[in-house]
């Protein structure tokens, strides 16, 4: 039965949501585990995502100054993430492939990314520095948002910046099937991710089919995720071909690497082709006929 009312989810409520359960997390241990950080940048990506959701709404001034804000504590926190993944996968690797890592075994990019660091009560230098400042960022981010103005937030236009967020995922979409290399593939998952975390706002228009078109959304970003962290394991062993110095089975493993990529890749395109094809409707992706909201 279709409904002549429907109410969105409220925006201010989720949004310091995020900011305080990001501080929560972050005081839990004395350095962050990678789940925190990984939960915490989740909460920072779905901010700057609603503050674009609401930006005609508000002061232009507070949604840069707080999206900017949010990228920053992201940004101290990305090369926490970086390292752990980067071994994380790499250990994936050795256990798939035992036979090509005996042969690199003495590769000094390898060494250095499996060599763990021994467990710390207390956070170096540059880690409580990076603590000190997001603790600072997310305590200001907070204190203005008490005084921001979110009652009256128009749906309509919400729906209308919605759409906007639609058609820039599929433009990036276009971009990356026809020239698919790694930087516009890491654009489609950042702009994904923006249409992704602004859709659960929107539950409330058609719940079982947005929350579907949201779970469609997760598996999509997770394989462009996956895909960029092999490229960026890539990147940081150094490797380029062609290369004198290169050995055939540091070669094979980076074949090994493009497979799985390609395995990666080939889960998202028929996915996103249904989402985000050419003359799409945003309306029809959603699934619901627009009365009054």
């Amino acid at each position: 039965m279709e409904l002549d009312y429907v109410k969105l989810k409220e925006i201010k409520p989720a949004l310091t949501g995020y900011i305080k359960e990001s501080q929560i997390l972050l005081k839990q241990f004395p350095v962050p585990d990678e789940k925190t950080v990984h939960d915490v940048r989740v909460y920072m990506k779905n901010a700057r995502a609603v503050l674009k959701l609401i930006a005609p709404q508000q002061e232009p001034e507070s949604v840069v100054r707080d999206i900017t804000a949010f990228r920053e504590v992201g940004r101290i926190m990305s090369s926490w993430r970086e390292t752990s993944v980067h071994r994380k996968t790499l250990k994936e690797l050795r256990k798939e492939f035992p036979g090509i890592f005996k042969q690199i075994r003495e590769n000094k990019a390898i060494i250095t990314l499996l060599n763990k660091t021994e467990p710390v009560t207390e956070p170096p230098e540059d880690i409580k520095a990076g603590l000190e400042e997001i603790d600072s960022l997310l305590n200001k981010a907070g204190y203005r948002l008490r005084f921001q103005a979110m009652k009256v937030i128009n749906p309509q236009l919400l729906i209308k910046e919605l759409e906007a967020t639609f058609n820039k995922v599929t433009d990036i979409y276009m971009i990356c099937r026809n020239n698919p290399k790694p930087k516009n593939i890491h654009e489609f998952r950042k702009k994904s991710k923006d249409f992704l975390y602004q859709l659960y706002f929107f539950r409330p228009l058609n719940i079982s089919v947005i929350k579907a078109l949201e779970k469609k959304m997760d598996d999509l970003t997770q394989n462009l995720g996956k895909y960029n962290d092999l490229n960026q394991l890539v990147n940081a062993l150094g490797y380029k071909y062609p290369n004198s110095t290169s050995i055939p089975e540091m070669d094979e493993l980076i074949i090994k690497i493009r497979e799985k990529q390609d395995t990666y890749l080939s889960n998202v395109w028929p996915v996103a082709y249904k989402i985000f094809c050419p003359g799409q409707k945003l309306v029809n992706v959603l699934g619901f006929k627009l009365l009054v909201i």
